[in-house]
C-alpha cells in the first residue's frame, strides 16, 4: 500500500507538535518527482544510524536537540535551526530531547 503524500497545493502543517509529540511517529509529508518532505520523530537518546542519500538534503529541526554527525564533523541543532548536506554525505542522527525535524530531500532524476 503507498504512502498517503501531499498532493500540488495541499497545505501540510509543520507546527511543533509539542505534548502531542510522544505519540507520533516519522513520516513522508509529501513527494514529487524531484522532492520529498518527511517529518522524522526521535525520543530522547534514539538515533538514525549513518545512512546517506545521492542528493542534496536540509534538515530543520522543528522543536528539540538533535545532533547530525558526519566524517568530518558534528553539528548541533536546535529548533528553529537548519543545515544543508551535500549530496552522498554520510551521516547519522541522535536526539539529544525529544525532536522533530524536518527533512527535505532533492530526489535526483530517474536514470533514462
Amino acid at each position: 500500500m503507498a504512502l498517503p503524500h501531499a498532493r500540488p497545493l495541499d497545505v501540510v502543517d509543520v507546527r511543533p507538535l509539542g505534548a502531542a509529540l510522544d505519540g507520533q511517529v516519522s513520516r513522508s509529508l509529501l513527494r514529487s518527482s524531484s522532492l520529498q518532505l518527511m517529518r522524522v520523530v526521535l525520543r530522547r537518546g534514539e538515533s538514525l544510524p549513518e545512512h546517506r542519500v545521492p542528493g542534496e538534503i536540509t534538515v530543520h529541526c522543528l522543536e528539540g536537540e538533535a545532533l547530525l554527525s558526519m566524517p568530518s564533523c558534528e553539528v548541533a541543532l536546535a529548533a528553529g535551526q537548519l543545515v544543508l548536506l551535500p549530496g552522498g554525505e554520510p551521516h547519522a542522527v541522535r536526539a539529544l530531547s525529544d525532536t522533530s525535524l524536518l527533512v527535505t530531500l532533492h530526489l535526483p532524476p530517474p536514470p533514462p
